[in-house]
């Protein structure tokens, strides 16, 4: 650990390794500090009995402005469809993006999510998000996400059957009270992109992006313990600093500023199981029933074969309160169309603090800079997404490089 650095970032995840790569790019001495034992903050990934198991269900979408960031070949994604199975009575029913499977297209017209006026309500609300332009989304009246879709005409089975879940499940949760603005750029980005997940994990992101910074820059299993204008306190020393980037989880961050108003609110439960094989024979995402604990449940190596160490079949299934396995085995069989006794349960997983509450007002682009070469980054400064994190920690990049060096060239976007 040096005694001094130019700029100090305080948090490996991927805001902070966004603000990081740029700035070591653009010639800053910089060092990033992190608590934990390897990059990528939130993104974690383990592997138990020899199954690549991430921190929750998370997944890649490609159509976030700034996955174009990564080099998302050299994580040899595997996809899931655009869509989702939907239960009814007995059969499972796919809707899925004509787009990617024009053969699909009179199934999911037939799918029991409404009839066709709500369906067509359902076309013209994903054409809006997804080609006007972002100023003009965000420039709409506010309303809750629920307002927004009913307002749109998705009602009914469409809202129940259909975008509740899939919604559910991305939000964290289910009264969809969260803002229409940001639903209409979630919304975009599914419609613009793909959703992948990487061969080793969703911890590979960050460490891609940790990868970019000069060697000796990263110090890892170093906790901050006190955060100052040019000074960072950790457990192997003090740092000074010209500037200092907080780029930590939003309680940690106001921690340590306690300027700085975070929460993270949200949390998700989820349950992973093995399979002998796979019953489906697309990567899908199963939508949870009205009135279930589930909200969505898919097998993973459907879509990432690489999940699994000898083709047997891992289950990942969400719920946003906290549940035992065996409260939701019964509700997972039903969702995959086995029995109970074909699941191997591997492991659950209790996310507290997954992410902020996005409800109105939607405030995007909070302040990063609070004065006196003090910066803060994260996705409680956006979205509450992969999207909110990188973007802030380029726009924490952009305000450092403004203080320390106002001549210089302006840094890539």
């Amino acid at each position: 650990m040096p005694a001094r650095a130019e700029v100090v970032v305080v948090g490996a995840g991927l805001a902070g390794l966004s603000a990081a790569t740029r700035l070591a790019d653009a010639g800053c001495d910089v060092h990033v500090v992190e608590a934990a034992g390897h990059a990528g903050g939130r993104l974690t990934t383990d592997r138990v009995d020899g199954f690549v198991v991430d921190r929750g269900f998370q997944v890649l979408n490609t159509g976030y402005p700034r996955a174009a960031d990564l080099d998302l070949a050299a994580l040899d994604l595997g996809w899931f469809l655009t869509g989702a199975r939907v239960w009814s009575g007995n059969c499972a029913h796919r809707v899925v993006d004509p787009r990617s499977r024009p053969w699909s297209l009179p199934a999911t017209a037939a799918a029991p999510i409404g009839g066709l006026r709500e369906k067509a309500a359902l076309a013209a609300f994903s054409l809006r998000a997804g080609y006007l332009p972002v100023d003009r989304l965000l420039a709409a009246p506010e309303r809750t996400a629920e307002q927004a879709l009913r307002r749109a005409g998705a009602t009914g089975a469409s809202l129940e059957r259909f975008l509740r879940p899939f919604l559910s499940g991305v939000l964290l949760e289910d009264r969809l009270e969260t803002s229409s603005r940001y639903l209409d750029l979630l919304w975009r980005s599914f419609v613009r992109g793909r959703i992948g997940l990487p061969a080793h994990g969703m911890q590979a992101v960050g460490e891609q992006l940790a990868d970019r910074l000069p060697a000796g820059a990263l110090h890892l299993d170093c906790r901050v313990t006190d955060v100052v204008a040019g000074r960072v306190r950790t457990d192997a020393g003090t740092i000074a600093a010209d500037a200092v980037v907080v780029a930590t989880d939003p309680a940690t961050a106001a921690r340590l500023l306690p300027s700085v108003d975070a929460s993270a609110p949200r949390q998700v439960t989820t349950h992973l199981h093995v399979l002998p094989g796979s019953p489906w024979d697309e990567p899908l995402l199963v939508l949870g029933r009205p009135g279930g604990s589930v909200v969505n449940s898919a097998v993973l190596t459907d879509a990432q074969p690489r999940y699994g160490p000898d083709g047997r079949a891992l289950v990942a299934s969400s719920t946003l309160a906290p549940t035992r396995e065996a409260d939701v085995r019964e509700e997972v069989a039903r969702a995959h169309g086995v029995a109970t006794t074909d699941l191997e349960h591997l492991t659950s997983v209790t996310v507290t603090g997954a992410q902020p509450a996005a409800v109105p007002p939607l405030r995007l682009r909070r302040p990063v800079d609070l004065g006196e070469g003090v910066f803060v980054c994260g996705d409680h400064r956006d979205t509450p997404s992969i999207q909110g994190a990188m973007a802030s920690g380029a726009r924490a990049a952009r305000a450092v490089l403004a203080r320390l060096r106002p001549d210089a060239t302006a840094p890539r976007a």
